[in-house]
């Protein structure tokens, strides 16, 4: 036992194979062609055998009924008028064949009981026997026997039909013979079949000719998208391709042309981000190192100007640790390695700290903030109370920033139901109609001339939706914007029992 599952355990896990790619002679035209062909050949083909067997069947069946019907007709009139005697049958046969009107079309024979020929329109007498076996079949059977093949004398195809000629008395005298060259029958047949070919052929090149401009409809389009992916890939973002069928390529071509579009804006937006964030730094660096040389260069005599210096140091470090924390928190989103500290928390707390961290310095440039609360509700959530307070600080900074021309800020905090909701309202210019939509997105800055690295509001979104809420922005021209998060609070008996250590879940680096 032990070892059969040592066996087990050592026996290598199979590899997974990588798919195969199957060669495709000619490409899309090439499999197209030759699918929709072979189809095509195999319906004519069962056309054409259709065409013959049906067109041959009806010829040799018109052929074989009016030999049968002329050779019982005869022998039915000879039974009742010209069997009583032997004379008297071979004159009136003898009568028939001099009188025989279609010797051109058939030949009539009259035999007698042994298969001889008596008598024929064709001159052949003497004795001799019928060369086709309908013949002996008929005189034998004393029924009408058919024959279609070659025959032994002339060796062409013949259709022979051979009708017993019995006495009243029911005594077998002899029997009469139709025969009828299939020659002109044959070449009817050849020629109805040799047309049926050629309009299966003029269907065969049409088909062609149709799949051909069908399948160039397609490939081409499809070789512009690849030659215009190619361009892309190379950095000729913005490139477009012009859409000439309104149908599911034309569709690829707008996904292609929006892609575009999409990957331009997206590298303009960068390239503009590298630039503003290489300003943004080199402003606190300049600051930074011009103090330090100052500083250093003997300016730490006066003790209020080192005390200047040394706060506009700290002042621009802390840019810069803002902005590098910014930059970090964005690379973790994109990554998709932003974790929570979970814990159940008042959401106010963390909203008044914020306006409380933010009232005196925004003071200081007349801006008056004015914050309102339901002081009975309960405002417990689960989540980061850190990222929150991270939420409302950036909220709080883009209202001065943007709309500090106002000179006022209001922030309420409401329960509506199951949820929280934060308002945060500047007055200042507001942000105009076409920006709107887009400045949650990451880079962007829009046509606002206040620096800032264009990631913070795309950070700020992304934390508020990993707490399962939404962040919306309101705005209008000359009125000033309304940014408002909505967060589902936390159930009454997770809101009491909030004694207990907070779960918490470490943040990747």
């Amino acid at each position: 036992m032990t070892d059969r599952k040592k066996s087990k355990q050592s026996a290598p896990r199979p590899q997974s194979e990588t798919p195969k790619v199957l060669h495709s002679p000619g490409g899309i035209r090439g499999r197209w062609m030759m699918n929709s062909l072979s189809f095509v050949l195999v319906i004519l083909a069962a056309v054409m055998i259709l065409i013959s067997v049906g067109v041959s069947g009806y010829y040799y069946a018109t052929v074989r009924d009016n030999l049968v019907s002329r050779a019982v007709t005869a022998s039915d009139t000879f039974r009742k008028y010209f069997t009583d005697t032997y004379d008297q049958f071979y004159t009136q046969a003898e009568s028939t064949v001099t009188t025989f009107s279609e010797q051109d079309k058939l030949e009539q024979q009259f035999l007698d009981a042994n298969g001889r020929i008596l008598l024929s329109t064709s001159g052949l007498s003497g004795g001799g026997l019928a060369s086709t076996e309908d013949a002996t079949q008929a005189l034998a059977t004393q029924k009408t026997s058919v024959f279609t093949g070659r025959d032994p004398l002339s060796d062409e195809r013949v259709m022979s039909v051979t009708a017993p000629l019995l006495s009243s008395r029911g005594d077998l005298v002899g029997g009469v013979r139709f025969i009828s060259s299939l020659r002109v029958v044959e070449r009817q047949i050849w020629i109805i079949i040799g047309v049926s070919l050629l309009a299966c052929l003029v269907f065969l090149i049409f088909v062609v000719a149709s799949n051909s401009y069908f399948i160039r409809s397609i490939v081409d389009p499809v070789l512009k998208i690849n030659n215009i992916a190619k361009e892309i890939a190379a950095g000729r973002y913005g490139v477009r391709l012009q859409k000439t069928y309104d149908d599911e390529i034309g569709e690829l071509c707008d996904t292609i042309n929006y892609m575009s579009d999409e990957i331009n804006r997206a590298e303009r937006m960068k390239n503009d981000f590298i630039s503003s964030v290489s300003h943004e730094l080199r402003t606190p660096l300049t600051a930074i190192g011009g103090w330090s040389e100052t500083l250093l260069a003997g300016g730490g005599e006066d003790p209020e100007e080192v005390m200047q210096g040394l706060t506009i140091i700290q002042k621009e470090a802390g840019r810069l640790t803002r902005m590098v924390e910014e930059l970090l928190d964005f690379a973790r989103i994109e990554s998709g390695r932003m974790k929570l500290e979970v814990e159940n928390f008042d959401l106010s707390i963390e909203l008044y700290e914020a306006v409380y961290m933010y009232e005196n310095l925004l003071q200081k440039s007349g801006i008056r903030l004015n914050y309102d609360e339901d002081v009975e509700a309960n405002y417990f959530v689960n989540g980061d109370r850190h990222r929150m307070k991270q939420v409302f600080l950036n909220i709080l900074d883009n209202a001065a920033k943007y709309g500090g021309d106002g000179k006022r800020i209001d922030i309420r905090l409401v329960r509506d139901g199951g949820n929280l909701v934060a308002t945060v309202r500047d007055y200042g210019q507001g942000i105009p109609e076409a920006e709107l939509p887009f400045v949650k997105e990451k880079f962007y800055k829009g046509s606002s001339k206040q620096r800032g690295s264009g990631i913070g509001l795309a950070v700020t979104e992304e934390i508020v939706v990993l707490h399962g809420g939404t962040l919306d922005i309101a705005s209008a021209v000359g009125e000033g914007t309304t940014v408002t998060v909505t967060l589902p609070s936390a159930k009454a008996e997770e809101a009491l029992g909030i004694t207990g250590a907070p779960s918490r879940t470490e943040e990747e680096p």
